[in-house]
């Protein structure tokens, strides 16, 4: 038996009991004639001490070699602490250990196991299995695990089955780039890994499943940022005979179970807005709606003087800061710095303060005059103390760039509190979206989301003009979720296939095993997926989806910690028939 008890386990009432341990040597403290050790595992701390009058001579010479992180097991008494430690849950308590093993030596760690830790983020992550010892990574991977046990919990109460699919997929064109996988038995030929299971959990729907979920990995070769992983995982759902309207209602539930069962707080509202009303509103498909600021269109009221710059601009926008008039000309200066980076791209800002005493002072005074803006400040719903920003220029691009200056204020403001829980649906997505590159029309979800049933006759007419049955489903400014209604006939899935730019050959080659499935009674079906990378860390209250991953990849796709991708070697590459010029 290596232990009889964990190191977070023992208490007062405890005390008197011969207990052994087993763990990692988080530091020691050697006084003389006594030497304490703290001994960690998953559980928490637990003081050990070895007192030259009550421990064998042999036992604490043993202690003074320990170095930190040894693994070692102790037998030993439970006995009062002298000088309590209320941070730990075990700070009454010490053990008097008359028994000692070194399990394991260990080198001195490249960064210290706390949790500020003195380890950069590329460090960490190539010695990733000690990372995971200190506090912080260890507990999000166990706050991982408990919103994955509810997701569960909640959807198999909801009557859903959990069905595996395959990873060994066939290649389609639409998405992301595949990560392709060679077959050595079939020469010339390759396997792609999911980049989600979507066509096989409609054949579930039509295999008579009714409801499907899965937990799952998913695989996209795609550049990569803070918040994307080549490799994800979904909680991937579909249902039958249902329409939008049962699909926002499942996932609302399932979204209340979370935020109270992990959070402990009440969910009451889950708004609705149209993906256009979002883009006009907040800039974006994805809005953070714990805080104000929503757009103003200014060009009614901006285009009527000799000032170029804005009558030149297809859009003329603002925002209304909140206490913005607070700023300094240097915070200002610093804002329009910040939006001139080549990430936002913006050539400027025009502004105007909104003070107490109902004046206005803007950056272009040489053109405007007070009841101008006054109108500026009443149509972005600025009131005495703020700050009116406004950008102009070609909509889509201003647009972007207010969008982003919007959330970096509300950074800097404080707005974005990470304990507040603000979900809401975005509907009536574009169904189809040009491509200037490829000169064609790609489906903006895949190519399998049902257009509006009214509007299937403007997909020869404008299709750019066609509404999807879409939905996505936001928290706090990010998308966690996002589903459609599916085409499930034949007919028209050809129609979808044609307006992407599939010949039917090319179509059947493709697709064909799911529009044969579709010619065997397949219900109307719907469903959705979260992503739960990062459905997790904002519940935990952060964005950053890696630090709630146990073995992630850098920003360049590589797991620093095996040294993956990497060559193999020429033997393996007979084997799979392919031939690499690594010149």
């Amino acid at each position: 038996m290596y232990r009889s008890h964990h190191c977070g386990q023992l208490r007062a009432l405890n005390i008197n009991e011969e207990v052994t341990l087993s763990g990692w040597v988080q530091k020691s403290r050697d006084k003389g004639f006594v030497i304490w050790v703290d001994l960690r595992d998953r559980y928490g701390i637990t003081q050990l001490i070895f007192d030259a009058e009550r421990t064998p001579e042999v036992i604490v010479n043993m202690a003074k070699s320990l170095g930190r992180e040894f693994v070692i097991q102790v037998t030993g008494t439970v006995i009062e602490r002298t000088s309590k430690n209320p941070n730990l849950e075990t700070g009454d308590i010490e053990v008097l250990v008359s028994k000692l093993t070194v399990l394991n030596e260990a080198k001195v760690p490249p960064f210290t196991i706390e949790d500020q830790t003195d380890g950069g983020e590329e460090l960490r992550m190539k010695y990733r299995y000690l990372d995971i010892r200190r506090n912080p990574v260890k507990n999000n991977l166990i706050f991982r695990h408990k919103v994955t046990q509810e997701v569960r919990s909640y959807l198999s109460s909801q009557e859903f089955i959990e069905v595996e699919t395959p990873y060994l997929i066939k290649s389609t064109p639409e998405g992301a780039r595949d990560f392709v996988v060679p077959s050595r038995m079939n020469e010339g030929q390759f396997y792609a890994l999911p980049q989600s299971p979507q066509t096989f959990k409609q054949l579930l729907m039509v295999g008579g499943m009714d409801k499907y979920f899965q937990i799952v990995k998913c695989f996209r070769d795609e550049d990569l940022r803070a918040d994307r992983q080549p490799e994800f995982t979904q909680i991937d759902c579909e249902m039958a005979f249902v329409n939008q309207e049962d699909i926002l209602n499942i996932f609302e539930g399932l979204t209340r179970h979370l935020i109270k069962s992990i959070q402990g707080k009440d969910i009451s509202s889950f708004p609705r807005m149209t993906y256009d009303d979002a883009l006009q509103t907040y800039g974006n498909d994805k809005p953070d709606i714990r805080f104000g600021m929503k757009f103003g269109e200014l060009n009614a009221v901006s285009q009527h003087k000799d000032f170029g710059v804005f009558n030149s601009a297809e859009l003329v926008v603002g925002i209304a800061v909140p206490g913005g008039n607070s700023f300094t000309r240097k915070e200002i200066d610093s804002i329009i710095n910040w939006l001139k980076r080549p990430q936002v791209g913006a050539l400027g800002m025009i502004y105007s303060r909104c003070n107490d005493d109902g004046t206005y002072k803007s950056s272009v005074d040489k053109f405007y005059d007070q009841e101008d803006l006054a109108q500026w400040a009443q149509v972005t719903g600025a009131q005495a103390g703020d700050l009116v920003c406004v950008l102009s220029g070609p909509t889509d691009k201003v647009r972007t760039q207010l969008s982003a200056l919007r959330m970096e204020l509300a950074e800097r403001l404080g707005l974005r509190n990470p304990k507040e829980f603000a979900p809401l649906w975005v509907t009536d997505f574009p169904l189809l979206e040009w491509d200037e590159d490829s000169k064609r029309f790609h489906a903006m979800h895949h190519p399998f989301t049902a257009p509006k049933p009214d509007q299937i006759k403007l997909l020869d007419s404008d299709p750019g003009a066609v509404k999807a049955n879409a939905y996505d489903l936001v928290l706090n400014g990010n998308e966690i979720g996002g589903g459609s209604i599916r085409i499930h006939d034949k007919a028209t899935q050809a129609l979808m296939f044609n307006h992407l730019g599939f010949t039917p050959e090319e179509a059947k080659e493709q697709f064909g095993f799911l529009m044969n499935a579709f010619e065997y009674g397949a219900p109307p079906h719907g469903g959705l997926a979260f992503g739960l990378d990062r459905l997790v860390a904002i519940l935990g209250g952060q964005e950053t989806i890696r630090d709630f991953i146990a073995f992630p990849k850098n920003n360049s796709g590589r797991d620093v910690m095996i040294d993956a991708p990497s060559a193999i070697d020429a033997a393996q590459l007979n084997e799979l028939h392919l031939k690499v010029d690594l010149k």
